[in-house]
């Protein structure tokens, strides 16, 4: 299935067709209007790819540290079933094999906590990716209503416009201030 995505710039186009074709100077501001939105949007959608790469980069990192926070336990597993064996057959395990046991307990808490940061900053990137692409759905949809009104020559859609720029507005400024 595939998605179904709106065009800025046939709806640009259209307000400005419109636009130009008409006495009526509100329809001229109509353009200009949906020519900012369609800057706002293109930037929030800039950014929101931007901070949903550094999402999916850092929960790549996130996951490789996993691994080796495995491999360390998997080693440290090795070790202690070689001190025990050492151990069941009357031997005492070597100063080396404790000291291995500890080294690799003391690196996989290393290693959790930068997996633990990289996963919280992962999460971060993912909120900011989706509170810009709400800003993104905002201005796309202001656009729209703006198309709408100077189609349809009926200056009160511009307030739904305005209610939906102070939304898109609210949603790129709190992920640029966050």
């Amino acid at each position: 299935m595939e998605e179904l995505e709106i065009s800025t710039e046939d709806q640009q186009e259209a307000i400005s067709h419109h636009a130009e074709h008409s006495s009526e100077r509100w329809l001229l501001y109509c353009a200009l209007i949906s020519a900012i939105l369609a800057v706002a949007a293109a930037t929030s959608g800039l950014y929101a790819a931007h901070y949903a790469n550094e999402a999916m980069l850092e929960q790549m990192h996130a996951s490789d540290h996993w691994g080796y926070y495995q491999a360390k336990g998997i080693k440290a597993q090795l070790t202690e079933m070689h001190s025990d064996l050492l151990e069941a057959n009357n031997k005492s395990a070597p100063d080396v094999l404790k000291e291995k046991l500890e080294r690799y307990k003391k690196e996989q808490e290393e290693i959790k906590t930068q997996a633990t940061e990289e996963e919280a900053k992962s999460q971060y990137f993912m909120h900011e990716h989706e509170t810009l692409a709400k800003s993104v759905t905002a201005f796309q949809i202001a656009i729209a209503i703006t198309a709408m009104s100077a189609i349809t020559r009926r200056k009160h859609f511009l307030l739904m416009t305005l209610f939906l720029v102070v939304c898109g507005s609210y949603f790129m400024a709190s992920a640029f201030l966050s």
